[in-house]
């Protein structure tokens, strides 16, 4: 914490309405929503994720890599640097990263297409929830399906019975960003406060980079 507040200290420049920015966005972050990518090989398309996510208020993102080698970078382009504002939790271990993800969301809900699978306008996303999308290619594993308290399928009605991940992802969230916003779920500041403290003097010095 003493490096942190020294750096801050000493290199931020944080204009009042900088800092009335930043304040506005922690206000508007929803702790009880998260993304969670499994085994997504593009780092374009994680890119583009994180992107989304800072778009409506999730600050956790939570990469799963089984079945292929940990990110090292993501696409500048795609994120647009969203990678400075969000926090992203890479796992190579399948029950650590549900264990994690278990200890904080009620609910686990996969997109994948399913006898039982809910469609994405009669979910409930008001509830604590994590959105799991899997592979390009395959979609989640087994493991992931078998582990998760439900699913969802995005009605279409076209030919071609899929969206790309990235916009799987940005349909879904924005889905929950209408139906937290009608609920009041952004009227209040949401995280805890140790956590919006860190994030904050973070913020603060990545702010002109």
């Amino acid at each position: 914490m003493r490096w942190l507040l020294f750096l801050l200290k000493n290199f931020s420049h944080m204009t009042p309405d900088r800092e009335a920015k930043l304040s506005a966005v922690l206000n508007k972050r929803q702790p009880d929503l998260t993304v969670v990518l499994e085994n997504v090989f593009d780092p374009h398309n994680v890119s583009a994720v994180m992107r989304t996510c800072d778009c409506v208020g999730i600050q956790d993102i939570y990469v799963l890599n089984t079945r292929i080698a940990r990110h090292k970078n993501w696409g500048f382009k795609s994120s647009r640097s969203a990678s400075k504002w969000v926090t992203v939790h890479q796992f190579d271990d399948f029950e650590t990263c549900m264990q994690t993800v278990r200890s904080k969301f009620q609910h686990i809900i996969t997109t994948h297409l399913s006898d039982d699978a809910k469609d994405l306008y009669s979910m409930d996303f008001t509830q604590p929830m994590a959105l799991v999308f899997g592979n390009e290619q395959y979609g989640c594993t087994p493991e992931m399906i078998a582990a998760a308290d439900g699913h969802l399928v995005i009605p279409q009605v076209g030919i071609i019975q899929s969206l790309n991940i990235s916009v799987a992802c940005a349909v879904t969230v924005y889905e929950a960003f209408r139906q937290k916003r009608n609920a009041g779920h952004y009227n209040n500041a949401k995280l805890p406060q140790d956590q919006r403290h860190l994030l904050e003097l973070e913020w603060k010095m990545r702010y002109d980079r």
